[in-house]
């Protein structure tokens, strides 16, 4: 009998919410480590415990901890397997709609694998503002704010990024 009296708990709003507050932060977290993605880490997270609410009547709350780590795992991986069929489709769409030449093809993977090699060779926090405004596409304002810094330090770094960047790649 008390066995279903704790899987009927998880249902009830309050039982739900203490499970919230008790495992959300230390999943996003688990989660952001795997993607390095806030936002993605955020949606799974939500997913998790949506999926934990339609599922409450199923899960055993001694169980709760394991479960909600488990669905949030399968749908990372699920979004990791959906990314590689976009970027295959994309590699055989590209390949086969262009008339560029093999040498082309190969001139260009080297140059793209040069620039990476060059991005992950910059110090951290030149990294960190090169990425945030180049890939991101924040502008140095919102970079400041969220990395707690002045404008003129975004500044500073993007400016020593781009000098590296050029002094490996030529003027990009």
């Amino acid at each position: 009998m008390s066995m279903i009296k704790k899987i009927k708990r998880i249902c009830e709003p309050l039982t739900f919410e203490s499970i919230y507050v008790a495992y959300a932060k230390d999943l996003r977290r688990f989660i952001f480590f795997k993607t390095q993605d806030i936002d993605v880490a955020e949606d799974i997270m939500q997913e998790t415990f949506i999926k934990l609410w339609d599922n409450c009547e199923n899960v055993d709350h001694e169980k709760v901890k394991s479960y909600i780590y488990a669905v949030a795992t399968n749908l990372f991986i699920n979004i990791k397997r959906h990314e590689k069929v976009v970027r295959n489709y994309q590699k055989k769409f590209v390949n086969s709609s262009t008339n560029e030449s093999p040498e082309f093809i190969l001139l260009e993977k080297e140059f793209l694998q040069k620039i990476e090699t060059t991005i992950e060779a910059l110090p951290e926090k030149q990294r960190e503002v090169f990425l945030m405004n180049r890939i991101e596409r924040k502008t140095y304002k919102e970079i400041s704010e969220k990395l707690d810094i002045s404008v003129k330090a975004v500044e500073k770094r993007m400016h020593n990024a781009l000098k590296v960047m050029r002094a490996e790649i030529g003027k990009i």
